[in-house]
């Protein structure tokens, strides 16, 4: 009993001298206390988001420019977020932007198109003993959009046949000498010239310079494939050689037509049994397409006319060219003004708009007055760098971004889109003319069901392996952002490029100072 209590007593004398021993180690060398990590702020957060958006494995081998600015009232509007935001990059059609808010602000909202119908003889008892020239000024809207192709020359018919005329002896003329022969774009590639988005320019257009194409499969497996055209008088020989295939398998349809050429090829497979689909081709000669399908809708509406349709370019004989000296007007067509076409050139980001108010943008004093694409150019770069462009920050070679010789850098962008936020005079039209985020335009799918669907208003961009989206977007505070964002050679599918915009536009939308 004895020894087991001297036991007892050594195992407490040693738990004593272990807490001992314990106490004084814990005192000397105290537990590291966790260390607090520093609160973001909602700026800071905002930026950590945006990089993990940009973080994304599908994103690795792509190039992104991305700069966002408040729009508060300071002196210095704040940076919330910067990428590569000084780096040129290709932004498709957010030149578009460049382009009409130079057209803008250069021209007036109130801008106007006229068209000319003038009569080179004199009109007597019903009959024109001359020609019938249409002078025309570059109006884009002519056809297309609101109604049937020609409704347009439908009205003029009437007013025609209003003021007693009902027989033409002579021709129907184009003259497009207000704009220089070049219909083109600088560095549209070849295999684009065929589609509608890459039509030619010119001062008389008609129907945006395209037809319609509605290809249905043929009646059995083999047969080509039934091709209908509207409207007649495009002057394109379409050499047919899509086939019909299968049911079930894929649609293919290439379209191929060579600059300068009026022969288009169809090539390709339509699924037995499909539904008919529509295409937009490019004509070879806009002026021709326009004085053609005029003449046919005259006499369609029973004003005869018995010169054909010409190209005031195809009249090799000065002599027989005719004089707008002394000629009378018999009728005058004005556009919608600008502010009306700067919807349809943004909200569906229409090439043809922004070409034909490139080459409208040429001072009257420059070249005879012919409105060029080089001068055009000028005048957009001589306003651009009133604004503050910074040099370099523009390269600029058509007014549509379908060139791959365009780059712009998203601060450029942000730039141009704060002056035009700042303009009141600009401000207005440009912004209503901009597609908005689930609602219309080319944005009118993307980013449905989130806050920035009908608050982000922004253009799109789109060129092979390119995608840009640059607007304005309100925070969940109320505070109104600009942005651009620019994302170039990648390889992943353009929908995971586009959603990964809008993710970053509706984080901006979420955006809260406190």
């Amino acid at each position: 009993m004895r020894f087991r209590s001297r036991g007892r007593a050594r195992s407490a004398l040693a738990a004593c001298s272990a807490l001992v021993v314990a106490l004084f180690v814990s005192a000397c060398h105290p537990t590291p206390r966790p260390v607090a990590t520093p609160r973001l702020s909602a700026v800071q957060q905002l930026q950590h988001d945006i990089d993990a958006i940009l973080a994304a494995p599908a994103l690795e081998h792509s190039v992104w420019g991305v700069f966002v600015k408040s729009l508060a009232s300071t002196d210095e509007e704040e940076t919330l977020y910067s990428l590569h935001a000084r780096t040129l990059l290709m932004a498709a059609s957010n030149m578009k932007i460049v382009t009409l808010a130079a057209a803008a602000a250069r021209l007036g909202w109130d801008f106007h198109y006229d068209t000319r119908l003038v009569a080179d003889g004199p009109i007597q008892g019903g009959v024109l003993h001359g020609d019938l020239i249409v002078v025309g000024s570059g109006d884009p809207s002519i056809g297309g959009r609101d109604g049937p192709p020609a409704h347009v020359f439908d009205a003029w018919a009437e007013n025609l046949k209003a003021i007693g005329l009902r027989r033409i002896e002579g021709r129907i003329i184009g003259d497009d000498d207000r704009f220089e022969d070049e219909t083109l774009g600088a560095g549209w590639t070849w295999d684009d010239l065929s589609e509608g988005y890459a039509a030619g320019v010119g001062a008389l257009q008609f129907n945006e310079n395209a037809i319609r194409a509605t290809i249905a499969p043929g009646l059995a497996l083999g047969d080509w494939a039934i091709v209908s055209v509207e409207p007649p008088g495009s002057g394109l020989v379409i050499r047919n050689e899509l086939t019909t295939t299968a049911a079930g398998t894929a649609l293919s349809i290439t379209p191929r037509r060579l600059p300068g050429s009026s022969q288009l090829e169809l090539r390709g497979s339509v699924p037995l049994e499909s539904v008919p689909s529509a295409h937009t081709l490019s004509v070879d000669n806009p002026t021709q397409f326009f004085v053609t399908v005029l003449r046919n809708t005259l006499i369609a509406h029973g004003i005869g006319v018995d010169g054909p349709p010409v190209d005031i370019d195809d009249i090799d004989d000065v002599t027989d060219r005719p004089s707008r000296d002394g000629a009378s007007v018999l009728l005058s067509h004005q556009s919608p003004p600008l502010s009306m076409l700067a919807t349809t050139l943004m909200k569906v980001s229409q090439n043809l708009y922004a070409e034909t108010f490139l080459k409208t943008l040429s001072s009257p004093g420059m070249n005879d007055g012919v409105g060029t694409s080089s001068d055009g150019l000028t005048a957009v770069r001589e306003t651009m760098k009133a604004w503050g462009v910074e040099d370099g920050g523009l390269i600029m070679r058509d007014g549509s971004g379908l060139s791959r010789y365009n780059y712009v850098t998203p601060q450029t962008l942000v730039t141009i889109l704060t002056h035009v936020d700042r303009d009141d005079q600009l401000r207005g039209p440009f912004e209503s003319a901009l597609p908005i985020a689930g609602r219309d335009g080319t944005l009118s799918r993307r980013m449905v069901g989130t806050v920035a669907e009908g608050n982000a208003h922004a253009k799109t961009g789109s060129i092979s392996n390119g995608r840009s989206l640059s607007g304005f977007v309100t925070t969940a505070d109320g505070e109104r952002l600009v942005f651009s964002i620019i994302a170039n050679n990648f390889e992943t599918p353009a929908s995971v490029i586009e959603q990964e915009s809008d993710h970053i536009v509706v984080r901006l939308a979420q955006f809260r100072r406190h």
